[in-house]
């Protein structure tokens, strides 16, 4: 993948900053879209500093007209469009009948209006060259609904069932532009310091907690290899929506005891809360958030269900080698 021409949403601060270096790191031209324009400059400036070229655009990505643009400028000034990752999101934390009509909306565009934009810009210049990959950044709550994420969690299902919808017309058109999800779980980011939140104590994922350079691995990794339809990041994701597809019911009692504490955090203390809601929280003149949040003493740096999840087909083969060459050993030592 190194070297080409990459474009993230959400690029400011959490895991689109966590991507936006490790492609810099790969060498790779990176358009960083965001609104923040302090989280944009620190993003491109690290970029640079890794190695890559960056181009940072103010972009509300909730505007299509704005992303558009911005693809267009992107492609002029650092080439066609090779991989598009969609990660800008923005919600609120708080239960449901406590959101407003107007929140829940600007979720629903930023969140998920967000993704259908930078994915139509993206086939708009793909499709024509028939090659590129699209890639959604998802979450577990894309399957699996939790309490005072209401706005997010539906956002987050609509996402799939888009990408479900878009590749499966794709491959109809037997098109060789590939789209591709990434299901993460928890991880340490600054959005629990700048979410709108209506909560008693400090918002927090829901642990366990990953660090977002886990999520930056599975999402570039999945650019790389955006033929498999989708990738669950985290024992935790992959425990959830397997628990989901066999025992919901006990799911839904589960998370009405334990979700509204185990989201919040009353012993924080957190002098950068903000509400980026309808503002950038990293606007000018203001701080620079970067990629991680203020859980980084708990949170976990790797993940083995990713690592066996990406070598399932070598490790498969290896199993399979080994017993055939048991099988004929068994085979061998009978005849002797």
């Amino acid at each position: 993948m190194s070297g080409r021409v990459v474009v993230v949403t959400g690029a400011s601060g959490g895991v689109g900053r966590a991507i936006a270096r490790r492609c810099g790191q790969r060498g790779d031209r990176v358009a960083l879209l965001a609104r923040g324009i302090s989280g944009l400059r620190g993003a491109a400036e690290e970029v640079r500093r890794y190695g890559g070229e960056a181009l940072p655009i103010v972009v509300d990505v909730a505007d299509p007209d704005q992303v558009d643009a911005a693809a267009e400028r992107a492609e002029r000034e650092l080439g066609p469009i090779e991989v598009w990752i969609n990660n800008a999101f923005t919600t609120v934390f708080a239960p449901a009948t406590e959101i407003t009509p107007d929140e829940y909306r600007r979720m629903i565009e930023v969140t998920f209006l967000g993704y259908v934009h930078g994915t139509l810009a993206a086939l708009r210049r793909m499709r024509p060259r028939d090659r590129g990959a699209v890639v959604q950044v998802g979450s577990a709550l894309a399957y699996r609904g939790v309490p005072l994420q209401a706005g997010y969690c539906a956002a987050k299902h609509a996402i799939q069932g888009y990408t479900e919808s878009v590749r499966s017309e794709l491959l109809h058109e037997r098109s060789q532009v590939r789209t591709t999800m990434v299901q993460l779980p928890a991880v340490n980011t600054p959005q629990f310091s700048w979410v709108l939140s209506r909560l008693p104590g400090h918002p927090q994922p829901l642990p366990p907690i990953y660090q977002p350079e886990v999520a930056a691995r599975a999402v570039l990794h999945a650019a790389e290899h955006p033929g498999r339809r989708e990738y669950w990041v985290g024992g935790s994701t992959a425990g959830t929506l397997l628990a989901n597809a066999v025992v919901p019911g006990l799911l839904d009692r589960y998370l009405a005891r334990n979700g509204y504490d185990s989201q919040q955090n009353r012993s924080v203390r957190d002098p950068h809360r903000a509400a980026n809601l309808w503002q950038p929280a990293d606007g000018p003149g203001k701080r620079d958030y970067g990629a991680h949040g203020v859980f980084t003493s708990t949170a976990r740096s790797r993940s083995l269900q990713m690592w066996l999840s990406q070598r399932r087909g070598r490790l498969l083969a290896a199993a399979t080698a080994s017993a055939v060459a048991a099988g004929v050993a068994v085979g061998l030592g009978g005849r002797r």
